[in-house]
Order: C-alpha cells, then sequence, then structure tokens
C-alpha cells in the first residue's frame, strides 16, 4: 500500500505538469488572437505607425513567438511575470494587490458555503420525504439555476439601493477608511465583503446540500447505522457521530471540485461589486490585451485550482486509504447521483 507522502507527491508533480500546461496554452491563445498591448495603449490614430513599432521591439513584442515564450518561460522560473504595458507597472505588483483580495472572498465564502450546505444537507437527509425537505430541494436548487452575475446585480439592487444596509461596491470605503482604526476599520472592511461572499455562498451551498443530503442517504442503509439506532441512540447522534463521519469524504472531493466553479464565479462576481480581485484584474487585462498580466492571471488560478484538487485528494486519501492506489468503489459516484435526484 503506497504511502500518503508518496500520493502526495505523485499528486503535485501532477500538479506542477498542469500548471505548465495551462501557462502554455493561455501564452500561445492571446498572442494568436488579433492585436496586441502596444495597438491597445497607442490607439490613437495621430500616433505614428513607427512609435508603436519602436515600442514593439522594447517589449519584445516583434520577435518569434518561440522566442518570447522561451523569455517568458526564463522570466516566470526567476519569479518575474513581466511588465502591464497597461497599467505601467511590473506584473509581481499587480498581483500582489488583487490575490489578498480574491483569497479573503474566496475563503470566506468557501467555508460558509460548505458550513451551511452540509448543515442544510444533514437537516434534509435527517427529513427526507418531508415538506421541510422538498421546500429547502427546491430553494437550493432555484439557487444553483440562477446566474452568479445575475444574482449579483440583485444582491447589489436589494441591499445597496433599495434596501441600504450594505455598500455597493470596492473593499473599503476611499474616504473615510483612511481615516479609521482598529475595530472600526476591521468593520468597515467586513461590511465590504458581506455581500460579494454572500452572493457566492448562496450559489455553492445549494449544490453542497444535495451532494452531502445523497451522501448521507447512501450510508443511512448500512449495517453500523442501522445498529446505532437499534441500541436507541438518538437520531441526532446516529446522524453526527456515524452517518456523517462516513458521510463527509465525497464532501471532501467535492471541496476541490468547488474551486474551479469558484473561481470562475468570481470573476463576475468581483466585477460586479468592484471588489479589486484577481477576477476584476483578469477581466480588464483581457479588454485591454496586456498580455503579461493575462498570462499571469491564468498561472495563479490554475495554481490555486490545482492546489485545492491536491488538497482535496490528500485528504481524502488520508481518510480512505483504498484512493491511495485507485481500489474504491467507482459505483458511488453514480449511487450518489441517483439518491440525489430522489
Amino acid at each position: 500500500m503506497p504511502t500518503l507522502l508518496a500520493f502526495a507527491l505523485r499528486r503535485a508533480l501532477a500538479a506542477i505538469l498542469i500548471v505548465a500546461v495551462v501557462a502554455s496554452i493561455t501564452f500561445v491563445l492571446i498572442h494568436l488572437a488579433p492585436g496586441d498591448p502596444i495597438g491597445a495603449t497607442l490607439d490613437d490614430p495621430r500616433v505614428p505607425e513607427a512609435t508603436r513599432a519602436h515600442w514593439r521591439h522594447v517589449y519584445g513584442l516583434d520577435r518569434p513567438l518561440e522566442v518570447q515564450y522561451a523569455r517568458y518561460l526564463v522570466g516566470v522560473a526567476r519569479g518575474d511575470f513581466g511588465y502591464s504595458i497597461a497599467r505601467g507597472e511590473p506584473v509581481r505588483t499587480v498581483l500582489a494587490r488583487a490575490i489578498p483580495n480574491t483569497l479573503l472572498l474566496a475563503s470566506v465564502a468557501l467555508i460558509a458555503s460548505f458550513a451551511a450546505g452540509m448543515a442544510l444537507g444533514i437537516v434534509q437527509a435527517t427529513r427526507r420525504g418531508s415538506p421541510a425537505d422538498h421546500a429547502l430541494s427546491t430553494v437550493s436548487l432555484a439557487l444553483f439555476s440562477l446566474p452568479d452575475f445575475w444574482l449579483a446585480q440583485l444582491a447589489v439592487l436589494t441591499f445597496a439601493y433599495w434596501v441600504p444596509i450594505l455598500p455597493a461596491g470596492g473593499v473599503v470605503d476611499p474616504v473615510v477608511h483612511p481615516y479609521l482604526s482598529g475595530t472600526a476599520a476591521l468593520w468597515d472592511r467586513a461590511r465590504h465583503l458581506v455581500l460579494p461572499a454572500l452572493t457566492l455562498t448562496a450559489l455553492s451551498a445549494a449544490a453542497v446540500a444535495r451532494y452531502q443530503r445523497a451522501a448521507l442517504l447512501d450510508v443511512a442503509d448500512e449495517d453500523y447505522v442501522r445498529t446505532a439506532r437499534a441500541k436507541g441512540i438518538s437520531e441526532r447522534a446516529v446522524i453526527l457521530r456515524h452517518a456523517l463521519r462516513n458521510a463527509v469524504g465525497p464532501v471532501i472531493t467535492l471541496f476541490g471540485l468547488a474551486l474551479p466553479a469558484f473561481l470562475a464565479g468570481q470573476v463576475f462576481v468581483e466585477k460586479v461589486f468592484a471588489w479589486p480581485g484577481l477576477g476584476a484584474v483578469a477581466i480588464d487585462a483581457v479588454a485591454q490585451r496586456d498580455y503579461a498580466v493575462v498570462i499571469a492571471c491564468g498561472i495563479v488560478g490554475s495554481a490555486l485550482v490545482v492546489l485545492g484538487s491536491v488538497t482535496a485528494d490528500i485528504l481524502g486519501a488520508a481518510i480512505d486509504p483504498r484512493r491511495r492506489t485507485g481500489e474504491i468503489d467507482h459505483d458511488r459516484s453514480r449511487r450518489l447521483e441517483l439518491v440525489a435526484r430522489a
């Protein structure tokens, strides 16, 4: 039986390869598209073409694609992601401002969505077939079906304009925050975090709830669960102490799979709420054809996704050693799907 360390090393090597492939594909696609950062920045027709050609030469954009790719790989290996032509600063500076905001929003929303989703899933599993179960299933399905940008705009209209109790966007109040300190500054930051975090939580908690409900119902008829009930243990104790312990494995796997959806949804949510994170930076960079920033956002985004997937794999392997060799019941996902539909 392979050790957990060997399993983790295999997953880490695969993760590095995935990030490298994503970076290469992003580099090629962005360079093959029409236009370049110089054309987007110096788009004034009064700017002579000789000036554009000069700056293309300065930034190496007139060199063959393979030469640009080799130079970029060398720079990334040294921790240099290049220079943002549109923003006029190193890409590392742009990422240093955006990544903490993205990680803050993603971590808060991820924890909240899994906590709320697991709680709802437990409630539904213990009340299977009841009106409460059907109502929660309907609400969760409706939330899960909503487009992320539409729900974000609805949240802004509702809580920032119709019932103005929360700020419409941004990380902090740009006018008041510099003069705040201590608890007041923290509260200002927390108020700006509520709407984008709740939007992401509402979108994801519904899926987690359905998956947790299916996982619990999948183990509800196991021998150890029936034995616990036969001993007179309360239903709450049976669910929390026995069933949940064995039904949490699929949810851990879902945690790794949720990160790509989180980052994809966060792109539009950040834009709607003017949250200066990686998603908003990526959208602006694509519009400005800022090659270096687009590729760097792709690398960082893929690295975060792969990190979450590897973490979920390692946690799953620690809980169930069969995952280290693939000796696991592949029909379980199908059973969970069938139970989720019930």
